[in-house]
């Protein structure tokens, strides 16, 4: 006889579910897998992280949730100011030391030796992951202090170590990605144990990072610049040495001084990157139109021997040398010009901070003669200080309208030997003298030098660019380089080598 089972309704999470029973028309069978015994600690953590996106998604609270979340809580013998969003995860752990080591590793735990399931542990878990991530990036709006800017850095940093990590370090980029498990935190990995987020490093540092920059954004940055420690505990990002440069010329004593070792702490970690994709450096190539020195250190042993195979005497074996072959060893002397124009207007600050490092690095290679020029409305050459990219970005004054006439008054008279010479001009070409800026850079590029338009130079490539310009630079042959910062070293060390 065929049996059926009617649907049971779903109860409200956090609510305790027994076994359950089928309407059968016959005999009592055994539960099939819709009618399956739930464990109520599935429900349990449910409620928590259900709790967890409705208080992301909605600050106001849901009582329901709030509710079931609070007796949950309190039944598993945590305290219940882990379900208060403005309580800090250093204020819980001070009043319950024990929990510290709960935090670190939370999100990278090890696997059960037996493989089995510690239900209570992972309830637990639970409650715990939603607090630290609740209060991460759960930042809120309006106006920030110093206060609130600390405590978010505290608890992004529990956060940080709640990965295996250093505070800090997922913010600086530096951490790796880790190892492979259940990315979903509703969910357990296989065979049932506890899901390892390790996977998520990769993704998170640069959303930490985010946070922090919106949250820097909506304060007062003198306020905490004011204060070495909290301006120490400050993640160097593009959007924070951008309000730095900004607001550079209203800061004093302790609050420049602070300002300065931040913009110092961004350019060296941004240069150390950029180093590694110039790599070796540029000596010339080689001038054949001087005859290698005939010494011992220069013979070419390989190519003697080839050249004069011929010459070989079985019978004797041995090779008779007609003539001996030399190594070329003399580079051409003649420097090579670089000269990079950067757009220093509002919309074009990641690409001014980039390329002053840029040019700081090609600045440093032997046989490279680079001049760096910035402009908005009025230009100022950068020159005299190429070779210190910080004192560079000083200088600077970010903003203002665009006005690339002239920036080529200043770029033109440096075009000495347009043969060994590259401009490199970045900008978005929203300008206001169109016509006359093009036809000046159509000149360069006839005279005989390399001239490269660049839309953009940022780490993420993203970039717009004025389309009268773009199609006018693709009719000249010189399309504008667009995207990743690694294009340009590209196309420099293509020039240049």
């Amino acid at each position: 006889m065929e049996h059926t089972t009617e649907p049971t309704a779903e109860p409200p999470a956090g609510q305790a579910i027994g076994p359950t029973t089928g309407q059968s028309a016959g005999p009592a069978t055994a539960p099939t897998t819709a009618n399956a015994e739930v464990d109520p600690h599935d429900n349990r953590r449910q409620a928590l992280y259900w709790r967890l996106l409705a208080r992301l998604f909605d600050p106001e609270e849901q009582a329901t949730l709030e509710s079931a979340s609070l007796a949950v809580v309190e039944d598993i013998g945590l305290p219940s100011a882990l379900l208060d969003p403005q309580t800090s995860v250093d204020s819980i752990v001070q009043r319950h030391p024990e929990l510290a080591a709960e935090f670190d590793g939370l999100m990278t735990p090890e696997a059960d030796e037996d493989g089995g399931r510690d239900r209570t542990a992972e309830v637990r878990r639970a409650a715990l992951v939603s607090k630290v991530l609740l209060n991460v990036f759960a930042s809120g709006s309006g106006t920030v202090t110093a206060g609130q800017l600390a405590r978010w850095q505290s608890d992004a940093g529990w956060l940080e170590r709640a990965f295996g990590c250093k505070p800090g370090e997922l913010r600086g980029g530096r951490a790796g990605g880790g190892g492979g498990g259940d990315v979903s935190p509703t969910g357990t990995g296989g065979g049932g144990t506890t899901p390892d987020l390790s996977r998520l490093i990769p993704a998170i540092g640069p959303e930490l990072g985010a946070i922090e920059a919106d949250l820097v954004k909506r304060m007062h940055l003198r306020e905490v610049l004011a204060d070495p420690q909290l301006a120490a505990r400050l993640t160097p990002s593009m959007s924070l040495i951008e309000q730095l440069l900004r607001d550079k010329n209203n800061l004093s004593g302790v609050a420049l001084a602070n300002a300065k070792a931040l913009i110092r702490r961004f350019v060296d970690e941004v240069a150390e990157v950029l180093r590694t994709q110039v790599e070796k450096a540029t000596v010339g190539a080689l001038d054949r139109s001087i005859p290698p020195k005939r010494v011992f250190r220069n013979l070419d042993i390989d190519r003697t021997i080839w050249k004069n195979l011929t010459n070989w005497s079985p019978e004797e074996e041995r090779l008779y040398v007609d003539r001996l072959y030399y190594r070329h060893t003399v580079r051409k002397t003649t420097p090579q010009r670089l000269i990079v124009v950067v757009d220093q207007s509002g919309s074009m600050v990641d690409s001014m901070v980039n390329c002053t490092i840029l040019a700081s690095i090609f600045a440093g290679l032997p046989k490279v003669d680079v001049h760096l020029i910035a402009y908005d409305t009025q230009a100022l050459d950068l020159t005299p200080w190429v070779h210190d990219p910080f004192e560079t970005l000083l200088r600077t004054n970010l903003g203002g309208g665009t006005d690339g006439t002239v920036a080529m008054a200043l770029a033109q008279p440096k075009i000495a030997e347009p043969r060994n010479t590259v401009v490199v001009w970045i900008s978005d070409f929203f300008e206001w003298q169109t016509e006359p800026l093009f036809e000046s850079m159509a000149a360069i590029h006839r005279s005989g030098a390399k001239f490269i338009p660049v839309g953009s130079v940022t780490s993420s490539g993203r970039g717009s660019v004025n389309p009268w310009f773009r199609e006018r630079f693709k009719d000249l042959g010189t399309p504008v380089l667009s995207g990743h910062i690694r294009k340009l070293v590209h196309e420099l060390k293509t020039f240049l080598a």
